[in-house]
């Protein structure tokens, strides 16, 4: 099957594929099946017969490689191994990755839980130092698979996106191409004056990817992960005030150190890669609009409205660039 004929099928995967996939590998569904909060991927909570509820994942052709896949879900069992609460995917008959006709999936057990409380310095302190954990195990080799969080790949390739596909109306690419030039060569010089130490990361931290229950979080959906600066697993927890973010950056940071050793160069990495997740972000829904579920869940994106804001934003954060970094003394 051509990798058109995959894209068309995983937009029309439906319930009966799902639960035809999951019941390949042998479990007998109960009929149950609800769509979970994903927009790259297609994940479904899955009712088992007299067992508990299942997490089928399927993977949006053409993001992932099988074995850049399969890297996250090493990843993830190596971190479950030292009891750090990642959420590992199913291993059946040692295979953790499967494919069922087009599509390929992975099956996790189902995590229930509330979403932390940054405003609790007890859970900031279980935070950092989960994360510092993470950080130690992924300092001890490198991703073969996943590309690196850098300003090409997150920043260069996003921009050159956008342009060459002519989704920034033509009133507004001038200020666009200016600002967003400008931009990258001032991230690209920040990058290139500290050479943080790129390591194995979550990729994607930030509060609606913890689940916390019974005093402890569960770190969910490595999807994203990738080498890059450690901060970026930490400067999304930080939000309000200056003097509250230097607060929740102490709490983390003191319980981070105990098991990982933080640079503190990379706090002046922070506001770069606000910015490269924002024009990321833009790149991604762009390279996705012909996905109809993305129509349905971003119908403001690609206006007049949506690109004006977007540049007025990036406006923002190059004046933010220019503040001095936050501190942790």
């Amino acid at each position: 099957m051509t990798g058109q004929n995959h894209t068309a099928s995983f937009y029309d995967l439906g319930p009966e594929q799902v639960l035809q996939a999951v019941e390949s590998l042998g479990f007998a569904c109960n009929g149950h099946q609800m769509g979970l909060n994903s927009y790259e991927n297609r994940v479904y909570q899955i009712g088992i017969d007299n067992d508990e509820s299942l997490v089928a994942k399927f993977y949006r052709p053409k993001r992932w490689s099988d074995a850049a896949i399969l890297e996250e879900h090493v990843f993830t069992l190596e971190l479950a191994e030292l009891d750090i609460p990642a959420v590992p995917p199913l291993l059946i008959d040692g295979n953790s990755l499967f494919h069922f006709g087009a599509h390929r999936f992975a099956l996790y057990p189902l995590k229930a839980g509330r979403s932390p409380d940054l405003e609790c310095k007890t859970h900031l302190q279980q935070l950092g130092r989960f994360i510092g954990r993470i950080h130690a195990l992924g300092s001890t080799q490198d991703f073969q698979y996943r590309p690196e969080l850098n300003v090409q790949t997150f920043g260069d390739d996003a921009y050159e996106y956008l342009m060459e596909n002519d989704f920034i109306p033509p009133e507004l690419e001038k200020a666009y191409e200016t600002l967003a030039e400008d931009l990258l060569d001032a991230i690209e010089e920040r990058f290139a004056n500290i050479d943080p130490q790129l390591i194995r990361l979550h990729g994607d931290g930030h509060p609606g990817n913890i689940l916390w229950k019974h005093d402890a979080p569960y770190i969910l959906d490595f999807d994203d992960a990738r080498m890059g600066p450690a901060v970026q697993d930490l400067w999304m927890f930080l939000s309000g005030e200056h003097q509250h973010q230097l607060t929740t950056l102490d709490t983390l940071l003191t319980a981070y150190s105990q098991f990982y050793d933080f640079d503190c160069r990379e706090l002046s990495l922070i506001e770069p890669l606000r910015t490269l997740r924002m024009m990321h972000h833009a790149a991604w829904l762009a390279e996705r609009w012909d996905d109809p579920a993305f129509k349905r869940a971003f119908p403001w994106f690609n206006t007049q409205q949506y690109w004006e804001e977007h540049i007025l934003t990036l406006k923002e954060q190059a004046a933010a660039m220019q503040e001095e970094p936050l501190q942790w003394l």
